[in-house]
This record gives structure tokens, sequence and C-alpha cells, in this order.
């Protein structure tokens, strides 16, 4: 019966190994396949006898896990692995480069992703910063440390208050895009979202609005940045966009600082009569001479969204996840396509 189980190779350095790769995980895995690690020090190129155990190693795996460490996983490296039948990328590398995609998608070989692990937590302080920013809380806190403890009735001037009820656009709708529309169904709001690479049923089954992203700007009481950052995206949001905000409006971007154009947000943001919340910004860490950190209307946190409290890292149990559907005969959840690909290249969704 053991010697049914499919066998699953591990490739990765040993920080990766040691985050990530939890015991329960673990006693999951080896109840349906036979996995083995394989330790790489940092950088992903190999010395000739550690490429010739590598070799020996995926001779006959049916499935390979890599991340940090790794090398890439090329047409020779598949063509060593006649059983190979499924390659999961495990973390931060959410351009795929170390998997030659082409090659393993004409050999029949399944390819997923496990790097949204992160995504999810940082829906979860999206919804955090949209409360926040609703009621401008960051300005009440500023003032309170200032030793001011009153209420400041002017903070509330633009602030939006209740979320329940309210527009939201979502600006990019991956899986933290789909977890926050999870988080947002109780709130009873309206949903609307600009991601021209999602399938177009998606919108009727998940309940949201399609839409561009001018209205997103111009017509959402609380935005959100959920999108990538890729060649498409860096700078997509300028002063021409940020001017089409109205007054009394909400932003919030938990995604990366280079999607907004630095300068022009706080531009923007002296005018007074919109509220941000912010978990990253261009440059990061924030300089300290920055002026968006004495905003008042601003709500900053030091791009920490991913953290959880867990000892180890999401991306394993996920990969765990899909391995078991693959090996028992069912459609994975988070395949590497080429409509993915295209969307964290910024290339045309065709």
């Amino acid at each position: 019966m053991e010697n049914s189980k499919p066998k699953v190779l591990l490739v990765c350095n040993e920080g990766i190994h040691d985050t990530y790769v939890a015991p329960v995980d673990v006693q999951r895995l080896n109840s349906f396949a036979i996995w083995e690690w394989f330790p790489c020090k940092d950088g992903s190129n190999l010395d000739d006898v550690q490429t010739e155990k590598f070799l020996e190693a995926i001779s006959d795996i049916d499935g390979l896990i890599v991340s940090h460490g790794s090398p890439r996983i090329s047409s020779e490296i598949m063509n060593a692995a006649s059983n190979l039948k499924i390659i999961g990328e495990l973390e931060d590398d959410r351009f795929a480069s170390r998997i030659d995609l082409e090659a393993a998608w004409k050999r029949g070989i399944c390819t997923v992703d496990t790097t949204n692990g992160s995504s999810y937590p940082v829906a979860e302080w999206a919804l955090a910063l949209i409360l926040i920013s609703l009621r401008n809380a960051g300005a009440q806190f500023r003032r309170i440390v200032a030793g001011r403890t009153t209420k400041d009735p002017d903070a509330f001037r633009y602030a939006g208050g209740l979320l329940t009820g309210k527009r939201v656009g979502l600006i990019g709708c991956g899986h933290m895009g789909r977890r926050l529309i999870r988080y947002l169904h109780p709130f009873e709001t309206e949903i609307w979202v600009y991601d021209p690479y999602l399938p177009r049923e998606m919108a009727e089954a998940l309940g949201f609005l399609q839409t561009s992203l001018e209205n997103i700007l111009s017509k959402c009481q609380v935005i959100v940045c959920l999108a990538p950052l890729t060649p498409k995206t860096r700078g997509m949001i300028g002063s021409h966009e940020l001017n089409l905000i109205p007054s009394g409006r909400v932003l919030v971007n938990v995604s990366r600082g280079a999607i907004i154009d630095s300068e022009a947000l706080v531009e923007r943001l002296k005018r007074g009569d919109i509220i941000a919340g912010l978990d990253v910004f261009d440059p990061e860490p924030i300089p300290p001479d920055s002026e968006i950190i004495h905003l008042p209307n601003v709500f900053l946190t030091p791009h920490f969204a991913y953290f959880t409290g867990n000892q180890y890292r999401e991306s394993f149990e996920l990969m765990v996840d899909e391995l078991d559907r693959f090996f028992h005969g069912h459609k994975t959840f988070f395949d590497l396509t080429p409509r993915s690909l295209a969307n964290r290249q910024g290339t045309d969704p065709g």
C-alpha cells in the first residue's frame, strides 16, 4: 500500500522549511503521499554535486513543491522527472519564474501556486482599515496621544461613519479581494469591482458589479486597492485618478505602495476632504520626513497586514490541500494558467 502512494519532493531552503512546514500538515501529507525535503542553500544555482543529487531525487517523483532556494524547474529538469504530474509554487514568487510554465503545460503537468496564503490575513486588515478610516479614527488617536483626550468634531467632517449599506469599490479581485467580499457581506454593502483579468461569470457568482476604474474612483464611497504590482499597475493611480475621488470618500491600500503615485497621493490627501488607510507606501519603510506621516486624515501601518500570529505561514497548508485534491482525482483550486500569468505580468488577458 505504501508503495502505491505518490512521491512528493519539497525543494527549498532551511528558512522556508522551518517557518512554513507545520507538523500537522506533514501528518496530513504523510497520510496520502511519501514526501521528502531536498534542502537548498539561498540562491537558485546548484553546484555540480547538488545538481546530480537533485536530478536523482526527482527521477521518480509525482509531485514537486518549490520555493526559495529551488533551481528553476526547466524543460530539462522535467525530462529527468518522467513521473512528474504536478508542480506547486509555495511562496513569494507571484510571477512564477521558478517554473517553465509553457514546458509544464505542454507535458500536461498541473501547475499550482499557493503564494496567496498571505492574502487572507491581508483581507482582514483591509476590512479593519475600512472601519478605522470611515470614522477617521487615526485623527482621534493622534489627538489622544498628544494629550487632548476629547473628541475632535472636525475629524468627523468628511468621515463616512457606518460601513453598512455603503458602496465599496475593489481595484483588483484576486484571492484577497474575493476573501474581502466574504467579509463585507454582513455589512450589506454594494460591491463594485475593477479587474480586467476576471472571468466574466465571476461577478454573478460572487454578487458584485464589474465596472471601470473610473467608476470605482468616482462613484464608490469606499475604495480599496488590492491589485498586484505589475508593469501595468505600477503608478496606475496618479493625479488624474486621485482627483476623480469626491470629497467624503475613503481610500484603502493594502496591496503595494507603488500602484499609487506617492507624491500625487500626498497632494490629494493634503486637501483634507478624503480619508486614507494605508498599510503600504512607496518607498518602504516610509521616510521619517515624509509628509504622509503627519497628515491627520491618514491612518498608517508598516506593511504588516500579512501577520497572523501563527507559528507557521499558511502556504504549505494550502499546498497540502491542493496535493490532496489532485492525487484523489479532484480539481485543484489555485492553478497557474495563461490568464493568471498575464495578470501577474501585466499583459493582455486575452
